[in-house]
């Protein structure tokens, strides 16, 4: 008697290993002459934790969303942090029908990082430009702009104009949209 098993699929949160580490990303900016400022922390996972954690920590906060369609095509939409995304409204703006959350496994996939670690900086790790960047317009007048350097652990403080630069570097020139 044979005995079949079927393959579990992997804990991506629990196997998975980042492709760059907050430090390479961190090196990656200075490489660029770009000025950032990085503070550590508690895990956050939500905006609400985020809030609660962060204090008098200046300049613009930011939510992350890692969505998909049915044609497999990918975005990353950085906005501010209290705005309201219609995602059918999202879809219908971007020409890419009905939007849904990107799986933790498609985020590791194409971005390299883990859930509660999506952030701007994460395209460095989509080398193939499969994801396509929206930012919030809204974000290019605050000062600093605050993002996660690949962990949920830390934030790190950018000017706007440099996240641009720093998009744009890693080949993912923005759509600018406001959004909400």
């Amino acid at each position: 008697m044979s005995e079949t098993k079927t393959a579990e699929r992997p804990d991506t949160e629990k196997t998975a290993t980042p492709p760059t580490s907050a430090e390479q990303l961190l090196a990656r900016l200075a490489e660029l002459g770009i000025a950032s400022k990085t503070v550590d922390h508690e895990a956050v996972f939500t905006v609400e934790e985020a809030k609660a954690l962060r204090g008098e920590l200046p300049g613009g906060h930011i939510k992350n969303l890692f969505l998909r369609n049915k044609k497999e095509e990918m975005w990353l939409v950085v906005a501010e942090e209290d705005k309201r995304i219609d995602l059918k409204a999202l879809g219908e703006l971007l020409g890419a029908g009905k939007l849904s959350f990107g799986s933790a496994d498609r985020l590791m996939s194409y971005l390299g990082v883990l859930p509660g670690a999506v952030t701007p900086f994460s395209i460095i790790n989509d080398k193939q430009g499969k994801v396509t960047v929206v930012l919030d317009q809204d974000l290019l007048e605050k000062n600093p702009v605050n993002c996660h350097p690949l962990v949920n652990t830390k934030t790190t403080a950018i000017a706007p104009q440099d996240l641009l630069r720093f998009l744009e570097a890693e080949g993912h020139k923005p759509q600018l949209l406001r959004l909400g």
